[in-house]
C-alpha cells in the first residue's frame, strides 16, 4: 500500500489529487490511502438533489451532506476492488475495531451510512468505484468546531447531530488517530505501507 499524507488541503485540490492518483492506481494496481483533513466546506454526494442551508460542494460520491474542517481525520482510499460488497465490509472493520478501542459505544448504522452514538454522528463515509478502483472514503470527527458541523443535520438527518472524540470525552490527538487508523488499514486489508 501506498501512502499520500497531505496534511491540510483544500477540498478541491484533495478531489484532483485523489483522481490522479485513482489513475495511477489502475495503472500500477496498487492500493493507495490519501490521509487528509480540509478547511470549512460542505461537500454533497451526487445523488443528492436537495436545496441546502449553506453553500456546498457537489461530489462525485455517494451519500448526502457532510462537513468537512480542522480537527476531522479524513481517509480516501483509492484501492484496487474485486468486490465492492468484500472491500466495505473491510472498511466497516476498520472503524469498527478503532472505536472498539476508545470509544466502544460506537456502532455502525447501515441503514443511515456512518458511525453513531445514539443520535450523534462521529463519522461519515461515502464511495465511488471506477475501473476497479474505489474513490472517496471516511471522514471522522476528532476534535471539529462542532457548531459549523452541526449548520446542517449530517447527511440531512433529522434528529442526529455531528459530534466528536473530543466532545465525547475522548483526549487523542488528529496524528494518533491517523496513525491507529492506517495500522488497522494495514492489518486488515493485509497490505503495509511500501516504504
Amino acid at each position: 500500500m501506498i501512502l499520500h499524507h497531505e496534511g491540510l488541503v483544500e477540498y478541491q485540490d484533495a478531489m484532483a489529487k485523489m483522481q490522479s492518483i485513482h489513475n495511477q492506481a489502475i495503472q500500477d494496481r496498487q492500493n493507495h490511502l490519501i490521509v487528509c483533513s480540509h478547511p470549512k466546506v460542505f461537500t454533497v454526494g451526487v445523488d443528492d438533489t436537495k436545496e441546502w442551508s449553506v453553500p456546498t460542494i457537489r461530489t462525485s460520491r455517494g451519500g448526502s451532506v457532510t462537513a468537512h474542517s480542522k480537527g476531522q481525520v479524513v481517509l480516501y482510499f483509492c484501492f484496487v476492488v474485486n468486490s465492492p460488497v468484500e472491500f466495505y465490509k473491510k472498511i466497516i472493520r476498520v472503524y469498527k475495531s478503532f472505536f472498539a478501542s476508545i470509544l466502544p459505544q460506537v456502532s455502525y448504522n447501515p441503514k443511515q451510512a456512518g458511525f453513531y452514538i445514539d443520535s450523534r454522528k462521529i463519522a461519515s463515509l461515502g464511495f465511488r468505484y471506477s475501473r476497479g478502483v474505489s474513490m472517496h472514503g471516511v471522514a471522522l470527527n476528532v476534535d471539529v468546531d462542532l457548531h459549523f458541523h452541526n449548520l446542517v443535520a449530517p447527511c440531512g438527518l433529522e434528529g442526529i447531530e455531528a459530534t466528536s472524540l473530543k466532545n465525547e470525552g475522548i483526549d487523542i490527538s488528529q496524528k494518533e488517530v491517523e496513525q491507529k487508523l492506517i495500522s488497522l488499514v494495514e492489518d486488515i486489508f493485509d497490505d503495509s505501507i511500501q516504504t
